[in-house]
């Protein structure tokens, strides 16, 4: 079904990637201004006639999630712009800045129904009137707002949108709300006690939950994310290809927004081979990785001996050292210097971001496992967290 509706909005540039994400995103934005326009309409003369804040309140929610919709309309137009000289990445993290500007709208509303309805529980004025005209009002915009989220989730997740994501956890938010509010009614119908004031505090939370939620999401892709493990496992495949490719490390990645990656990454090479080959078959990895990912990548290449005996008894040596320390641990750029009176081990260590010893003490400890070796080695290290 997503597919055929993504096809839909897509139009003729359905088999155009990058075309199709603005069309698909714009498409998503124009539908939600017009469904959340008219809820708010509905909602608020339906709230007003019955006194309920908590209707009137998820009324003013729809308006503000229209106020989304432009934005994120707004943000697809940017981000389809092409990079220029004052912003060489492009366009694309503007995407990020919408679905944060969403996510304070969102809690800005929740926080203003809160106030509201602790108001109305401290200082009650009138009850509110139960209505069918409300149920209905509520029981459709449900139903609305379930599809909204579905098709905003399943189109995001096409199009890889962060703020079209965004816009869907919204929408199943404000289903479960709205589900909050209609129930409510049914309570006091039946109870005789007004809930109104409690169940908009309820409905207030909700919706602040969900502004947070984005919100977290969101600042992990602008302050930067590690990369997904697909992604990772992706360019290692291709490097794989290559019997060239002794091993691969230091690898970064950086997203200016979907479809705008930029990687680097060492490439450990036999230093024995013609350095012309080398350096052409490290030219094809970048070609290919463009090629298959659309990633942009620098490769380091890092040549190592490999047909020295000593180097790899060593080496192996070494490891097995290191990973006393923790079995986590890892080394790459191995190589030596060799002196009359001591002997200068030159590595780095591979550490897992999760391992909470501090570098300096790492490198402490490397030091201390390595002169069990040999009371003649002395270490040069890095360390590398992955």
């Amino acid at each position: 079904m997503i597919d055929a509706l993504y096809r839909l909005l897509a139009g003729k540039y359905a088999d155009d990637p990058r075309r199709a994400r603005g069309r698909c995103g714009a498409a998503v934005g124009v539908i939600g201004i017009f469904a959340n326009m008219l809820l708010f309409v509905v909602k608020f003369i339906a709230g007003a006639l019955v006194g309920s804040i908590a209707v009137q309140a998820d009324g003013i929610n729809n308006l503000s999630d229209a106020g989304s919709s432009v934005i994120s309309l707004i943000s697809f137009k940017i981000s389809e712009k092409p990079a220029d000289r004052d912003h060489p990445f492009g366009h694309a993290r503007i995407e990020y800045v919408a679905s944060m500007i969403v996510s304070f709208i969102i809690m800005l509303i929740g926080f203003e129904l809160l106030r509201e309805s602790i108001n109305k529980i401290l200082h009650p004025t009138e009850t509110t009137v139960f209505s069918y005209v409300s149920v209905i009002v509520l029981s459709v915009s449900v139903l609305v707002k379930l599809l909204l989220g579905l098709v905003n989730r399943g189109i995001g997740k096409k199009i890889n949108s962060e703020v079209v994501k965004a816009t869907a956890t919204d929408c199943f938010s404000d289903a479960l709300a709205t589900g909050a509010v209609l129930v409510s009614t049914f309570v006091m119908k039946f109870s005789g006690f007004d809930t109104d004031g409690y169940m908009g505090v309820i409905v207030a939370v909700i919706i602040m939950i969900a502004g947070i939620k984005i919100l977290a999401e969101t600042k992990d892709h602008i302050l930067g994310d590690a990369p997904d493990e697909d992604t990772v496992k992706a360019i290692r495949e291709i490097i794989s290809r290559y019997p060239e490719a002794l091993g691969v490390h230091d690898m970064y990645i950086h997203n200016y927004g979907v479809g705008h990656a930029i990687a680097s990454f060492h490439v450990e090479v036999n230093g024995a081979d013609d350095i012309y080959h080398t350096h052409d078959v490290i030219d094809n990895m970048e070609k290919q990785i463009a090629a298959e990912l659309s990633i942009i990548c620098t490769i380091h290449m890092d040549p190592i001996v490999t047909d020295d005996e000593r180097t790899s008894a060593l080496r192996s040596a070494v490891i097995e050292k290191i990973k006393e320390i923790d079995d986590r641990l890892n080394i790459h750029d191995f190589r030596f210097v060799e002196g009359d009176t001591h002997t200068n081990l030159i590595f780095d260590i591979v550490a897992p971001f999760e391992l909470k010893l501090e570098n300096k003490k790492v490198i402490e400890l490397a030091e201390q496992k390595v002169r069990e070796i040999s009371n003649t080695y002395f270490c040069v290290i890095c360390i590398d967290r992955e």
